[in-house]
C-alpha cells in the first residue's frame, strides 16, 4: 500500500503533505472538505485529473483532519494505491430518513461478494437515520465483516451536507466502499470521554429518531432547562450536552446528539434512534478524558491489527468534541499520532455521527461524540 496526500486552502491552493505515490493510477481517493469548496466543480475536476482511474469518495465536514492538523474551510485529498486489495463502490440516495434502512440493506447486498473483508461508509448527515442505516447494512453483511465510517457534516450550521460517490458531491448521497482480499489488515476503535450528570429519565414518547417526552414531560423543555443560557443556540449548543442511552435493544453506553428541534411539536431529532423504554441521561465534557479517549481508540485499532503497523488511518470524530475542545482540538489528533507512530498517513473529518463496532463485529453501531479510527495496512 502506498499513500499520497494533498490539502487545498484558499490561501495556498493545493499543497503536498504526504507523497509516496506510484503515478496517476491510484485506486481510491478519500476527499474530505468544507461544503463550499468541496462543491466547487473545478476542485473536483482537478482531483480527477490527478487520479483518473480512482474511486473518489468523501463528504462535507465540520472540520478536516490532515496529519495532526485540524483545519476549517479546506479540502484534503488522500490517494491510496493497493497492491493486493480490490475495492468496489456501492451508492444510494436518500430523500427522507424513512429510506435509511432500505438504503443500508441495498448497499450491503451490492457489496456482499466473495472476499469481502471490510466496509467503509460515508452518508449524508442530515437526511439519514444513522441507526437504521447501520441496521440495514449489518443485517445483510457477513458477520465477520466490520463496518466503519461516518455521517457528513456542515460545520456548526446543520443546513446541508453532501457526499461524493465517484462524482461531484451531492446532497442525500451514501457511498459505501467494499474492500476485498486476504492480505488487507484493518484495525478499528471508538471511544468517547464524556461524563454523565443529572438523573436518568425514561423515554416515554418517541418515534424512530424523534424524541418527544422524557418521564412524561416535554423533552425539549427539560433539555432547555438544563442548558439554561445555552438554549438560545440550539441545535448547535446541544453538541456540548449529548444524551447517553441505556437500553437492551441498542446496547449500553451509546451517545446521541441533536440534529434539529421543532418548537411547535416540542420535539428533538437525533442522528440515531431514541427508543421508547430506554433511559437517557445528560452528559458533559471532561477535557482530559476526551483527549485520552482518542488515544484509547487508536490503541484499540493497533491491538486488532496484531503485528502489522498501519500505513493509513482514517479518523472520524464528532463535531461536538471539536466545539468543546476548541483550541485544544488538535491534542486529540496528536494523541492518536503518539499511539500509531510516525508512519501512517492520517486523514479524516469531524462528523455528525460515527460508525464503528461497539465491542464485537456484529454489534456495529452509530455513535455520537466519539473519536473512531480505522487503520489500514497490507501484508
Amino acid at each position: 500500500m502506498k499513500v499520497a496526500q494533498k490539502v487545498w486552502t484558499e490561501a495556498n491552493g493545493w499543497q503536498d503533505t504526504a507523497q509516496q505515490s506510484k503515478g496517476t493510477g491510484a485506486h481510491l481517493v478519500l476527499l474530505f472538505g468544507a461544503r463550499a469548496p468541496l462543491q466547487d466543480a473545478a476542485l473536483f475536476r482537478q482531483v480527477r485529473s490527478w487520479y483518473p482511474e480512482a474511486l473518489i469518495v468523501g463528504c462535507s465536514t465540520a472540520g478536516e483532519i490532515c496529519g495532526t492538523e485540524v483545519l476549517d474551510a479546506s479540502v484534503v485529498a488522500t490517494a491510496v494505491w493497493f497492491e493486493h486489495t480490490r475495492i468496489h463502490l456501492a451508492q444510494a440516495h436518500l430523500d427522507t430518513m424513512e429510506q435509511s434502512h432500505d438504503a443500508g440493506a441495498s448497499l450491503a447486498k451490492l457489496l456482499h461478494q466473495p472476499g469481502l473483508s471490510h466496509v467503509l461508509v460515508l452518508s449524508d448527515g442530515l437526511k439519514v437515520n444513522g441507526t437504521e442505516l447501520v441496521r440495514g447494512l449489518r443485517e445483510h453483511l457477513p458477520r465477520q465483516v466490520a463496518l466503519t465510517g461516518g455521517l457528513a457534516g456542515d460545520g456548526p450550521d446543520f443546513l446541508k451536507t453532501v457526499v461524493c460517490c465517484n462524482s461531484e458531491p451531492m446532497e442525500g448521497g451514501i457511498a459505501a466502499v467494499g474492500f476485498y482480499g486476504e492480505r488487507l489488515r484493518i484495525g478499528y476503535g471508538s471511544l468517547g470521554g464524556w461524563d454523565a450528570f443529572g438523573p436518568e429519565r425514561l423515554i416515554t414518547r418517541a418515534k424512530s429518531n424523534v424524541l418527544y417526552e422524557l418521564d412524561g414531560h416535554s423533552a425539549l423543555e427539560l433539555y432547555k432547562q438544563y442548558l439554561g443560557e445555552h438554549a438560545t443556540g440550539l441545535p448547535a449548543t446541544a453538541l456540548r450536552f449529548p444524551l447517553s442511552l441505556r437500553s437492551e435493544q441498542e446496547g449500553c453506553g451509546l451517545v446521541r446528539t441533536v440534529l434539529s428541534i421543532n418548537e411547535q411539536e416540542q420535539s428533538m431529532t437525533f442522528a440515531g434512534d431514541m427508543p421508547e423504554g430506554a433511559y437517557a441521561r445528560l452528559m458533559k465534557a471532561n477535557f482530559d478524558r476526551l483527549i485520552d479517549g482518542a488515544a484509547g481508540a487508536a490503541r484499540e485499532g493497533i491491538e486488532r491489527m496484531g503485528s502489522f503497523l498501519p500505513e493509513l488511518a482514517v479518523l472520524i470524530s464528532c463535531v461536538g468534541r471539536k466545539l468543546v475542545l476548541k483550541q485544544r482540538v488538535e491534542e486529540e489528533v496528536e494523541g492518536v499520532r503518539e499511539v500509531l507512530g510516525p508512519t501512517p498517513v492520517l486523514t479524516g473529518f469531524y462528523s455528525y455521527g460515527e460508525i464503528c463496532p461497539n465491542g464485537d463485529v456484529p454489534r456495529c453501531e452509530l455513535h455520537n461524540q466519539t473519536m473512531t479510527i480505522t487503520a489500514f495496512s497490507e501484508s
